[in-house]
């Protein structure tokens, strides 16, 4: 008769789980909850005292963890000298091993957890009875999801009661899997810990993992494989697709730019994304009128963009929106008049995503030189009352509205990054240029004669008064940089003598 042990803190399914294994003739043995969840419901069932024959110790910290036990587990069917030791020392051979462990996860997830309690969730038997059999898979099948449960008994069912090779080495893996997650959540417990001994904000060790959501068609270029993967730790589904065709990696990139930008917005916002640089954006009384301004920035670069939103699609902004060819657009959610019409565009992809229901990334990491770079992300924003007038001419209030939704936003632009704002809309962007005077350059030439009265933002400070006489000459009325360099005065003379406001953040806004 084949043998299974069963110690599970989820217990969903094992009741009728534990039932099927009786009937394809198992004998099952089981510890502590699960013994008793198995008795009360008529399974045929022992007690793991019964292979152990010694009774479980130290409030049941000791129950599993024993040589008639791990014997059973870790011996090699194939190997006659396995055979005889186990026959020697009346060890049982052990066929199936059914263990999820204590929610350690769902323990420390809970904000009045005290020290002591997320130590007493740490399992030890249920891990160490999990790598064991995962070890020896060749001859021995574990369990650690309920979602297998079913499959299992299929295979059992369809193969004389015997796990085929190929079944056991993919459980084994999950196995192997899930005790990585584990141990992961408890040493990121521990670090967390211990964070107030740190000398900064990044800790001393970053541990994750990933698990694939889906293979990509390729990655930036057809030569390029890609996936689409989430960490261990994440309870977000990421994003929500309602329709239209696969999205590819480099929509994955723009459509993360876009969330990030429209999460920046109190009011209606939208904006416009190219190659992740916000190519328009604004804000305004409503999503519609947000939008139309965000695409009429740039109606050019808008034609194959991703749109973002920050407000749900009605059925005016629907109308907006199907006026231009757009790959993707991103919003909380579409009004069902809405999405009738905008799923007429086959390939038009729409995406919904609950902006408040994000998780918040603490860290942004970049592979290079067989190291990575890590740092935290960009979150500081710069109020009007943080603006520092260094000019004769004091920006008006009006201005102000317009300086601060411009520095909001260039620190989402690649750099050299120059963004020009009239009446909470962009209206030129100057994006990765070498020099900071090229920026100034195609913002304005983008802005036109539009740019007379408007105001410019610059994430990193204007060493030069080149770029003032420039602004100078397309009329801009005010400026917000960090300030911060040498030659402050040389730009500060400069907007004085062309009757142009202008105010310092102190706050640099690089992005590579």
């Amino acid at each position: 008769m084949r043998k299974a042990i069963i110690s599970v803190s989820d217990k969903t399914g094992v009741v009728e789980f534990a039932k099927a294994l009786a009937s394809l003739d198992f004998s099952i043995y089981s510890t502590g909850g699960t013994l008793k969840l198995l008795e009360k419901n008529n399974v045929r069932v022992k007690s793991i005292k019964s292979l152990t024959k010694f009774p479980e110790i130290l409030d049941g910290r000791v129950k599993t963890l024993h040589p008639h036990i791990h014997g059973g587990i870790l011996a090699n069917k194939e190997n006659p000298e396995h055979i005889k030791v186990c026959e020697e020392h009346g060890i049982k051979l052990i066929d199936l091993v059914v263990v999820n462990l204590y929610p350690f996860e769902k323990t420390i997830a809970k904000e009045s957890v005290t020290l002591n309690e997320a130590i007493e969730q740490i399992d030890i038997g249920g891990p160490t009875l999990i790598r064991a059999a995962a070890k020896n898979f060749n001859s021995i099948g574990v369990i650690t999801s309920t979602e297998d449960y079913d499959m299992v008994i299929n295979e059992l069912k369809n193969n004389k009661s015997v796990l085929p090779q190929a079944v056991k080495k993919e459980l084994a893996i999950k196995a192997f899997k899930r005790i990585a997650d584990y141990d992961t959540a408890i040493a990121k417990y521990f670090l967390d810990q211990n964070e107030s001994k740190v000398s900064n904000e990044l800790p001393l060790y970053l541990n994750n993992t990933f698990e694939k959501i889906t293979d990509l068609r390729y990655g930036e270029n057809p030569h390029q494989e890609a996936a689409l993967f989430k960490k261990w730790n994440s309870t977000s589904t990421v994003i929500k697709q309602l329709h239209g065709k696969q999205l590819s990696y480099n929509n994955y990139l723009d459509i993360d730019a876009a969330i990030e930008i429209v999460k920046e917005f109190d009011i209606p916002g939208a904006v416009v994304i190219k190659h992740t640089n916000p190519c328009g954006a604004a804000q305004a009384e409503n999503i519609q009128l947000a939008y139309k301004k965000a695409h009429d920035a740039d109606p050019l670069s808008a034609f194959g963009s991703i749109v973002g939103l920050n407000r749900s699609v009605d059925l005016q902004t629907a109308q907006e929106l199907e006026k231009t060819f757009i790959e993707v657009i991103i919003a909380p959610s579409f009004e069902n008049n809405a999405l009738k019409l905008l799923t007429k565009k086959t390939n038009l992809r729409l995406i919904e995503v609950n902006l408040e229901e994000l998780e918040t990334v603490k860290y942004q990491f970049r592979d290079l030189l067989s190291s990575t770079l890590v740092q935290t992300i960009d979150t500081k924003r710069v109020t009007a009352q943080e603006f520092n007038t260094v000019t004769k001419q004091t920006p008006s209030q009006l201005q102000k509205l317009d300086l601060e939704f411009a520095f909001k936003l260039v620190k989402f632009i690649k750099s050299n990054a120059i963004l020009i704002v009239k009446n909470g809309q962009t209206i030129g962007v100057g994006a990765g240029q070498m020099s900071r005077i090229d920026a100034v350059e195609i913002a304005l030439k983008k802005a036109g004669a539009n740019a007379k009265g408007a105001v410019l933002a610059s994430d990193a400070f204007f060493p030069f008064k080149d770029s003032i006489e420039q602004c100078a000459q397309y009329g801009i009325s005010a400026i917000i940089q960090p300030g911060g360099s040498k030659r402050d005065q040389e730009s500060i003379d400069s907007c004085n003598e062309n009757n142009i406001s202008m105010v310092f953040t102190g706050t640099r806004h690089f992005k590579h």
